[in-house]
């Protein structure tokens, strides 16, 4: 249980915080609520209610703490140090950024670490690590520069937006190629080093007179830590920043304008148009009715993107006909003869040949380093392996594909199974690592007792369902479509939790943010099991994991105020 007996009196409010009795629900909502302001004022046109309320959310209390938390509980990068090594853990040490974060000087400022991730291809990506401090500052400023350009962003981008995915993407794709417009001819395009190569003039002049403006600058200009020493950065925002993914959508904003792309009244592409486009943050793909078109549009965007000190990759991009297919964002988009459709061909979209690699190579790796674990760590284990992938492929044609996979996890469950018990016979194996489970006709089931291995064909293929137009979380007009978006869309495998998911309207009780905001996700018993609780379904519920410690917290008030809260879903 982590220490609640914190308290740090800030310079900026003099409040004290108990950072494990905070009202995240009540700090979540004052955050939404001021987006969702910022957004309508811009889109009233009221330019300068939009600049008051960017500088009442730079300010606002509830912002700095729901940075705090995402930065340093809820963000993958929450254990990666900056420059300055520090790596906030304890709820003291995020007490204590409320202080800093008070601090308006931009001389603390601190430049980024340089570190380098393997890529799929064998070479390495570099990224730029913050600090901890600029991390949240970053995660502020964001909070407040992001619903302005929500309300200005295309329809048919959707990497790094909130509430939209690289399954809208494919979608939006194939609903394109499918609706027979004759957009056969693909400009599969890809931006060469897009983060390090932004123009920082470009970029300042496009983002205008916002508030924070000399923090953004900061962060460009703060430089690299490379080999102990800094070298200044004129070119670039860096890939591992909070606010960069934001900063390059901002820069690649305009691209359907350039390509003469026009929309109607309810966001439908308008069908004389000569282009369709569709962004996921530097990797874009434009359809075209000729070959030529596609040439036209390489060269215009070409010299678009110089403008902003970037350029296509010549190795990268390519223009070839639909009937090649190509791949984008793990998946394969080709289209096939048929005489199944009136047409006589049909777009199928499946998991590419490099995405089916890449699973294997994993797989391999896992298999082969969990030689000394015991049977139900090594489930575990590759489980949430195999969750993750499922879940992002299942909502293509992968049934197939998912088979295949089973048959190739046998051979490396019955390699792991000889290689554990060289002297033992293939009976005593079957016996002892596979078996049947209710409700599967399969007695080949890599198990252990009541636990077992998920196997891939089991997955249910559900088609996902394309974000209308612009649509926004930002936009208080369409608070029911997006309730109703996350409640229809849970992200997991298991019937029970889905149950839960759908009742719970995809979010956390106690928090209210959205359940896959990148926590955690614990399930926790409304009555615990010591006071007679059951694992009934009507017991149970889902919380983030920061907020099921809070749950379970000794905090008298907090305590009596979730349970009220989850009563209703009490047997």
């Amino acid at each position: 249980m982590l220490n609640a007996n914190v308290t740090i009196e800030t310079k900026d409010n003099f409040k004290k915080i108990y950072w494990h009795s905070i009202d995240w629900k009540e700090i979540i909502q004052k955050v939404n609520n001021l987006r969702r302001r910022i957004y309508r004022a811009f889109a009233n046109g009221n330019t300068k209610l939009v600049g008051n309320l960017q500088r009442l959310m730079l300010k606002s209390r509830a912002n700095r703490l729901l940075a705090i938390r995402r930065v340093t509980q809820i963000n993958k990068g929450r254990k990666s140090p900056g420059i300055d090594k520090i790596v906030v853990k304890t709820d003291k040490e995020r007490s204590l950024l409320m202080e800093k974060l008070a601090d308006n000087n931009l001389s603390s400022v601190k430049p980024i670490k340089r570190v380098y991730i393997p890529k799929s291809n064998g070479e390495s990506r570099p990224l730029g690590l913050p600090t901890i401090v600029d991390r949240c500052r970053q995660a502020v400023v964001k909070s407040a520069l992001e619903p302005y350009w929500e309300a200005k962003f295309e329809g048919c981008s959707y990497g790094f937006r909130p509430g939209r995915s690289a399954h809208d993407a494919i979608q939006r794709i194939s609903g394109i190629i499918r609706h027979g417009t004759n957009r056969n001819w693909i400009l599969d395009a890809d931006i060469k080093g897009a983060f390090d190569n932004i123009d920082h003039n470009f970029l300042l002049k496009i983002i205008g007179n916002f508030p924070a403006r000399n923090w953004i600058q900061a962060w460009l200009k703060s430089g690299v830590m490379q080999d102990y020493q800094i070298i200044k950065t004129t070119a670039g925002t860096p890939q591992g920043g909070l606010i960069s993914p934001l900063l390059l959508n901002i820069t690649l904003h305009g691209m359907s304008d350039i390509l003469n792309i026009i929309y109607n009244k309810y966001d439908h592409l308008y069908s004389k148009s000569e282009y369709a486009l569709v962004r996921y943050a530097d990797d874009f793909v434009v359809c075209a009715k000729s070959e030529s078109s596609c040439i036209r549009a390489k060269s215009i965007i070409n010299d678009w993107l110089s403008i902003r000190g970037l350029e296509l990759s010549k190795e990268k991009t390519r223009i070839l006909h639909i009937n090649e297919g190509f791949d984008f964002l793990g998946f394969n988009i080709r289209q096939y003869k048929t005489n199944s459709t009136r047409r006589g061909v049909a777009l199928l979209v499946k998991p590419s040949k490099d995405s089916i690699k890449s699973f294997k190579k994993r797989m391999s790796i896992e298999w082969k380093k969990s030689f000394s674990w015991n049977i139900d760590r090594i489930i575990d284990n590759l489980n949430s392996k195999i969750f993750g992938w499922c879940s992002y492929f299942n909502k293509v044609v992968s049934k197939k594909i998912f088979s295949n996979l089973d048959c190739w996890m046998w051979i490396r469950q019955a390699r792991f199974a000889c290689r554990k018990h060289p002297k033992k016979s293939w009976e005593w194996l079957k016996k002892k690592y596979w078996g049947r489970i209710k409700g599967r006709n399969d007695n080949w089931v890599f198990m252990n007792k009541d636990l077992y291995l998920w196997k891939l064909q089991w997955t249910t293929i559900k088609r996902h369902i394309l974000v209308k137009g612009k649509s926004s979380p930002d936009n208080s007009k369409l608070r029911e479509y997006w309730h109703k978006r996350q409640a229809d869309s849970p992200k997991y495998l298991f019937k029970s939790r889905q149950i839960l998911w759908r009742r719970q309207k995809g979010k956390c009780l106690v928090c209210f943010d959205l359940i896959d905001n990148g926590e955690s996700v614990h399930v926790h018993h409304i009555t615990p099991i010591r006071c007679g609780g059951t694992d009934h379904i009507n017991n149970l519920c889902l919380l983030h994991e920061n907020c099921h410690r809070q749950v379970h917290s000794n905090r008298g008030q907090l305590i009596a105020a979730v349970c009220k809260l989850l009563e209703p879903y009490a047997e």
